[in-house]
């Protein structure tokens, strides 16, 4: 993933180049904190979850949209539990209590982009 950016502490344009491999990898999760990727304004978690993993109930002060890539998961969200598979896209609020678990015989592979350019969650 590699994009441009202007950058405000040099005043040029500059291009941050990001793999995977080169971003902390905590829990099920790689974590692209974007206050520390050239001042970008959104986070994002790469979660790769095995079976029965996923956080417990949490919320953030921004959206959150989850992108499913592979495998299934089941939501509670608010209060209302729904599964969900590769190729849905979910969107969740500003506070918004929420948590996830991935189900099935093979990983949840997802993309959480969080509204914010840091990561800011309450468990609960």
């Amino acid at each position: 993933m590699a994009r441009l950016i202007q950058s405000r502490q040099e005043g040029r344009k500059g291009c941050i180049t990001c793999t995977k491999e080169n971003l902390p990898f905590v829990g099920s999760s790689h974590e692209f904190v974007g206050s520390e990727q050239g001042d970008t304004g959104v986070s994002v978690f790469l979660f790769h979850g095995k079976p029965g993993s996923g956080p417990g109930p949490h919320r953030h002060p921004y959206d959150e949209i989850q992108f499913i890539r592979e495998g299934r998961g089941v939501w509670t969200v608010d209060g209302k539990t729904f599964e969900g598979s590769a190729g849905d896209i979910f969107v969740i609020k500003a506070g918004e209590i929420h948590s996830f678990k991935a189900v099935g015989d093979s990983p949840l592979v997802q993309l959480d982009v969080h509204l914010n350019p840091r990561f800011i969650q309450e468990n609960l």
